[in-house]
């Protein structure tokens, strides 16, 4: 399984960005997708995740700001990023977690991260 992440780059704070992240290869079907985000020196944490039945959860400080949403048919992932803040400034990372086959375990893939840069 690939994760190809895409939609990183600069903005000014006040700005948008919006991050896909598409999966390839074997897969059965995939259950929660995400992303996460990791600073330097710094533990990574959960920016937000989406079920397969489109439920959704956000990390506190991105609440009210980000918005996440997938497409199955097309095994993507994206987050549209708004009213960013030079803190949001940080390497971001996509997740899946997928079966490979019917009724086979559960496994964890990341993405290469893709790094949003914000001034201010």
């Amino acid at each position: 399984v690939q994760l190809q992440a895409s939609g990183g780059g600069s903005v000014q704070a006040g700005g948008s960005l919006r991050l896909s992240c598409a999966a390839s290869g074997s897969i059965f079907n995939i259950d929660v997708m995400g992303w996460y985000r990791q600073a330097p020196g710094k533990q990574r944490e959960l920016v937000a995740a989406i079920s397969s039945e489109g439920e959704t959860h956000y990390g506190d400080s991105v609440k009210d700001r980000f918005i996440i949403g997938r497409d199955n048919a097309e095994n993507t992932v994206w987050l549209q990023m708004n009213s960013l803040k030079p803190e949001d400034a940080v390497v971001y990372y996509c997740t899946v977690n997928v079966r490979l086959v019917r009724g086979g375990l559960r496994y964890t893939y990341w993405g290469q991260g893709t790094l949003v840069t914000v001034s201010s």
